[in-house]
């Protein structure tokens, strides 16, 4: 494992702080409109995402996940000024602004999107990593999914021939603990979602995911056996979100007080507290990230308000025609 040093922890801070405000200031414009549609927050997730990008081999690995999915293409190193282009639905967007904010999207940086159907990128993970492996690449692929997908048909149909065909994939379910304002007590008769993969012989476990020392662990564990040739992992990441399942949600299937008791294990707060503890760095140079960031966001911001909206005529080149198709009439 890559060894975690005082450098990855500062960058586990300045990485994690900016895809926190990075969507707090999403939340901001979504209320002045100027992101439209549903949008789906990650606050209190991020350290899934920050122990994964230390254990995953980037421009290598791929990585697919749900409609939670701004910050994610940002850690893989997509320019996070036109990932919230996409989410105003501009030009510069990373997918020209057509995608919005469930459909981020970096084949050059190997993220495979985000994807509204629930569950629907279960099987496509599969897929890509059952290409890697008939191509002979030892990428790994990682594909994410929320604990309501986890109660899919296509989830347990990707189990089995995963396993079949020993394909480099690592399943991991991010369980916030509602799928949207369900429960995960309410969805099955018992609450250990890892266990799902025993009925496979999958190697399965739980995660502490406010942790990224956890995550790291786990993820490269599960990431060394996919390479090897030792096929898929299951990982059931615990994690939290402070904001409601989209902007739309009134949140009355939990408290604020349960929400403030899982603020006091932020993963921001986590690692900043190891790095005054340890003295990796003085306040001084705390403030310099926290202006960073600040400034990183703000541009982030005034490149998606400045950028234009694509033409129409762009819409119908993303469009499949097959001229010749041989069941219809050319003429009407």
């Amino acid at each position: 494992m890559k060894k975690i040093t005082k450098q990855t922890y500062l960058k586990w801070y300045e990485d994690m702080l900016l895809w926190r405000k990075f969507e707090d200031k999403l939340a901001a414009v979504y209320i002045q409109q100027k992101v439209r549609g549903f949008l789906h927050l990650y606050n209190g997730q991020e350290a899934v995402l920050a122990g994964a990008l230390h254990a995953m081999e980037l421009g290598k690995d791929r990585m697919i996940t749900a409609y939670r999915n701004h910050v994610q293409p940002i850690g893989m190193g997509v320019d996070p000024r036109r990932v919230m282009a996409e989410l105003y639905g501009k030009a510069t967007g990373t997918s020209h602004g057509l995608g919005g904010s469930m459909h981020i999207f970096s084949k050059e940086k190997r993220f495979h999107g985000g994807h509204g159907i629930v569950g629907g990128q279960i099987p496509l993970g599969a897929g890509m990593a059952f290409g890697d492996k008939y191509n002979d690449s030892d990428a790994v692929t990682l594909c994410y999914f929320g604990d309501g997908a986890a109660r899919q048909g296509s989830l347990h149909e990707s189990f089995n021939l995963a396993m079949l065909w020993n394909l480099p994939v690592v399943f991991v379910c991010e369980n916030n603990g509602y799928a949207m304002g369900t429960s995960v007590a309410r969805t099955a008769n018992h609450e250990d979602i890892w266990k799902l993969g025993l009925g496979y012989e999958m190697p399965s476990e739980p995660v502490d995911g406010m942790n990224p020392v956890t995550v790291a662990k786990a993820m490269d564990k599960a990431i060394a056996r996919a390479r090897k040739g030792g096929g898929p992992t299951f990982l059931e990441m615990k994690t939290y979100r402070y904001r409601g399942h989209s902007m739309s949600d009134a949140q009355k299937y939990r408290t604020k007080d349960e929400v403030e008791e899982y603020k006091k294990i932020d993963p921001i707060t986590q690692v900043l507290e190891v790095i005054k503890s340890k003295k990796y760095a003085t306040q001084k140079q705390i403030d310099e990230i926290d202006a960073r960031v600040k400034a990183l966001v703000k541009e982030c911001e005034q490149f998606a308000e400045d950028s234009p909206f694509p033409e129409k005529a762009v819409m119908y080149d993303a469009v499949y025609e097959q001229k010749d198709y041989p069941f219809l009439p050319h003429k009407l």
